[in-house]
């Protein structure tokens, strides 16, 4: 898929599983001081579980369960999420707006499922349609999975409700994919860190 491209190199993959390592590790360790009070407020805004787990393809389709906070009403269906959608729930609002219903995944990060930085995970259902459609779009697979990537801080993130917006998503994983290193990953953290003090209009 990838012959010449920079995470196809093998020094490259250790410097990102080093960075991935160290970042989950240090969120992980911090992340009881975020779970408790939004446990809390999940548990008094709607019934059902604190965490939601859904299967999304990985890394050469493999599919993994990846792990959020629960942000909908429990009888939701998989569907995309809307702007103004009735399934979020108030809280879940909160949590989707400033990305925090995305820290779970630092489970899966640490685990090695996925990375800081990469293409966003899609269902599988997805996946398989999208791939059959886009040309080039499972090259994407070739990769680990990503919290956050280059298409998400370009302003592609969010719904997909228009075909060329995921074509878009596209070509920007694909990019990244090519131009991979430890510089570009952390100018991506950066960028997404930038967002969420500055409010991303295509969080909701």
């Amino acid at each position: 898929m990838f012959p010449e491209e920079s995470l196809m190199r093998r020094c490259n993959r250790i410097i990102k599983r080093t960075l991935d390592l160290i970042g989950s590790s240090i969120g992980l360790v911090f992340f009881p001081l975020v779970l408790i009070p939004v446990a809390v407020a999940i548990k008094i805004d709607s019934r059902g579980p604190v965490f939601y787990r859904q299967l999304r393809t990985g890394r050469n389709g493999r599919l993994f369960t990846c792990y959020k906070f629960r942000t909908m009403s429990v009888d939701a269906d998989e569907n995309p999420v809307r702007r103004s959608d009735p399934r979020v729930t108030r809280v879940g609002r909160f949590l989707r707006r400033t990305s925090i219903d995305e820290l779970p995944q630092l489970i899966n990060v640490f685990l090695g499922q996925m990375s800081l930085v990469g293409p966003r995970p899609h269902i599988p259902t997805h996946t398989l349609f999208y791939g059959s459609i886009i040309p080039r779009y499972n090259e994407r697979l070739a990769v680990k999975p990503g919290i956050t990537g280059w298409a998400q801080v370009n302003g592609y993130r969010g719904s997909t409700d228009r075909m060329w917006k995921m074509e878009r998503r596209i070509e920007h994983d694909l990019w990244y994919i090519a131009h991979q290193s430890l510089r570009f990953d952390l100018r991506i953290l950066l960028r997404t860190f930038i967002l969420q003090l500055t409010g991303d209009k295509n969080a909701y």
